[in-house]
């Protein structure tokens, strides 16, 4: 529906709907608009009062050079001599003023037209502006909800918090897990990630009874950030490796950092 709602405001409707130049249906469709969505509402008001404002701008006073360049067409027309061979009766002065006025008045319309569309220009641009900031609101939206999840899953009773540190081979190395056995999930904060050369890589791995299962990769994007790992049910043990880059089955690579979850 807010598809629709957008093409109703670009589309001419309200405008003519404004001047009395809609069919009976178009009538109907602008007054559905009008009654039921605000944004639609709040555009037809903003016409009313930028209409508001053309007919008061049509009571000031006419830009003096358009005045000025109708005076001097009259005077030029004054100054210009003709022979004429057959005498024709003067021209009343009121019908020269009627002409003057006449011109004034075409030139004070299309200095309004101008204007007209100069303000429904800005007002589709308000409209997209508008349609733009809710867009970004639900993306924000969505990513506090997310986030708020996250948050759930650390601060839940039954989580286990464990503190991985880097062993001599990567001092700086500091991550910490938590693990819910309830819920059966197990994330990563990623705290500190010493930089590696651009075709090693960490990876994460778990220690089962009988074999180990690699959980995935850390890089530099997961700093600072919340990573969901695979949760195992039977980890006796969670390490972190150093492995070379398309390699992800070698559990014989570089141990940098591990922790005990149960007794082996």
């Amino acid at each position: 529906m807010e598809t629709k709602l957008h093409s109703f405001l670009n589309s001419n409707l309200l405008n003519k709907y404004l001047v009395g130049e809609t069919s009976y249906e178009e009538t109907k469709e602008v007054e559905f608009y009008i009654n039921n969505y605000p944004e639609a509402a709040e555009a037809y008001e903003k016409l009313q009062n930028n209409l508001e404002l053309i007919a008061k701008a049509g009571a000031v006073d006419v830009p003096n050079h358009i005045l000025g360049n109708i005076l001097d067409a009259l005077d030029e027309t004054k100054d210009t001599k003709v022979i004429q061979l057959v005498q024709h009766k003067k021209i009343p002065w009121y019908s020269i003023a009627a002409s003057a006025a006449a011109v004034l008045f075409a030139a004070t319309t299309f200095f309004l037209y101008q204007k007209n569309l100069s303000l429904l220009d800005e007002n589709n641009i308000v409209v997209d502006e508008i349609f733009d900031l809710r867009s970004d609101i639900e993306k924000n939206n969505a990513k506090l909800t997310e986030l708020a999840k996250e948050l759930s899953k650390l601060n839940h009773p039954d989580a286990l918090k464990y503190v991985i540190n880097g062993n001599e081979r990567a001092k700086d190395l500091k991550t910490v897990a938590y693990i819910n056995p309830v819920d059966k999930t197990s994330v990563l904060d990623v705290i500190k990630l010493p930089e590696l050369p651009e075709d090693q890589h960490y990876q994460i791995w778990a220690e089962l009874q009988d074999r180990m299962v690699n959980l995935g990769i850390l890089n530099e994007s997961d700093r600072n950030k919340l990573k969901t790992i695979p949760y195992m049910e039977d980890a006796l043990a969670l390490s972190i490796k150093i492995g070379t880059k398309g390699d992800h089955a070698n559990e014989n690579n570089t141990e940098v950092a591990e922790i005990t979850l149960r007794e082996k």
